[in-house]
Order: structure tokens, then sequence, then C-alpha cells
């Protein structure tokens, strides 16, 4: 097998957790309008890099990571709040936000390329071990964690646990960072303070400026696997398009 193959079907484990705590302390920011500049930047901050590289790995990382298969999602609740009616309506509402994702409910579990656990802290970092990573001496970070496994082709598979039982606001921040980062921008940023993707802000939802994001992301245009040189005279076309299916200018 040729190097080069291998390096085509070699495949990423990205991860990214939020720590609770630090999103808590600090005062949102708002902004009626974001400059091209601003929203580029925001782009290639989180569409490239991954925010845990310690358990992350393999060139893919400095790659696009997206779906071009239908994202299938199955939600396992755990967690004696039972929050599966919030999980679901914030998956419901993502084709709206973001047109170009094509995400349903999965029939069964089996079916599904995204899976989101919803447990109590007690058990979150014997879930992340066992349901995640099948790996009972991991260290596990954070609160809430998503691992993404991708290809050049594209993502394969993505991995949420999220915990119930802190609290409404820690629970929508923990829900809207990781599984918006399970569909691809998977890496934090602590100077996007527009963002829920920086663990030092205090967004518990889908701020317009992360719908921007996405929407580059899953412009049509944009293929899985390509590189920060490739896309980044691509990006006026990519921010005109996000800008229209949002609406936001």
């Amino acid at each position: 097998m040729s190097c080069r193959f291998m390096e085509q079907v070699r495949f990423l484990a990205v991860v990214s957790v939020f720590l609770v705590g630090a999103a808590l302390m600090t005062t949102p920011a708002h902004a009626a309008h974001y400059d091209d500049d601003e929203v580029a930047q925001g782009f290639y901050k989180t569409v490239f890099g991954a925010e845990i590289k310690a358990l992350s790995w393999g060139g893919q990382s400095k790659r696009v990571k997206k779906y071009v298969a239908p994202v299938k999602v199955w939600i396992d609740n755990r967690a004696r709040l039972n929050r599966l009616r919030t999980v679901r309506r914030f998956i419901k509402s993502l084709p709206i936000s973001i047109p170009g994702l094509q995400v349903r409910m999965a029939n069964n579990r089996k079916d599904a390329n995204f899976h989101i656990y919803v447990v109590d802290s007690e058990d979150y970092v014997r879930t992340v071990q066992d349901e995640v990573y099948n790996d009972r001496s991991m260290e596990v970070p954070g609160q809430c964690i998503v691992r993404v496994l991708s290809r050049r082709s594209g993502i394969l598979r993505s991995d949420a646990v999220i915990v119930s039982d802190q609290g409404r606001s820690v629970f929508h921040r923990c829900m809207v960072e990781e599984i918006l980062q399970g569909l691809g921008p998977v890496n934090d940023d602590k100077s996007l303070v527009h963002s829920v993707f920086n663990d030092e802000s205090s967004f518990d939802y889908f701020t317009p400026y992360d719908r921007l994001i996405l929407n580059m992301l899953y412009s049509p245009h944009l293929r899985p696997g390509m590189t920060l040189k490739q896309v980044k005279p691509m990006t006026p076309d990519l921010l005109l398009y996000a800008r229209k299916v949002t609406g936001l200018r």
C-alpha cells in the first residue's frame, strides 16, 4: 500500500471539551454587524486546528472537516433530568440555521453517525471512557466533550457527551458548543469574543457570528480535506454565501 494511499485513508480523532467555570465568568459581547475579516478569522481559527491536541492526531487537523453524508443523530439520555426534548429541538433547528447541512434524527442507534450522550456529572468520565474511547485509563478533561472522526473525504462519526445536572445555562452551553463542533469547527480560540467556540465567553446559544462560520463551512463550494491555503482564495465567496443564506449583514 503506497504512502499516499495510507495518508488518504488515515482518519483523525479530534476532540473538543467545555471547561465549566471559565465560560460563566465573562459578559457576552454583542455586535449588530461583523466585518468580513472578523468572520473570516473566526472561520480559519475554528475550522483549522484541534482544541485538545493531546487527544487528536493526523494531518487532517489542518484540513476542512465537514459531513458530506446526511447527519443522523441518536440521543441517549441517561440523566435523571431528561433533556431529550431540548436536544431534539436544537437538532431539528439546525437545517433552518444551516441550509447546506442535511441532518435528521436516526431511526435507531446503529444507523446513527452522530451519537449524543446526556449524562449526570457523576457518570461523565465513565461514559467518555467506555462509550467514546473504550479506554478506562484515559484522563477525561472538562465537563462536556465531543470527538470527531474524519478523513479527507469527510467526517465519519461524531460522539458528544453532555452533562445535564450543572444548571440550565451550562447544559445549553455544552449542548450548543459540542454539537456544533461535532459538525466540523472543532477548535476553540479565546480571541473569538462573539463565539461559543471560546471557553472564556458566556454564550449558551447559537450566536449569529457562529451561524456565519457554520454556513461558510457548509457552503456547497467547500470540500472536506481542503487546506487553509486552498480555502483562503475562496473566502469572499464563502462569506457571500453565508450572509445570503443567513440574512446577516
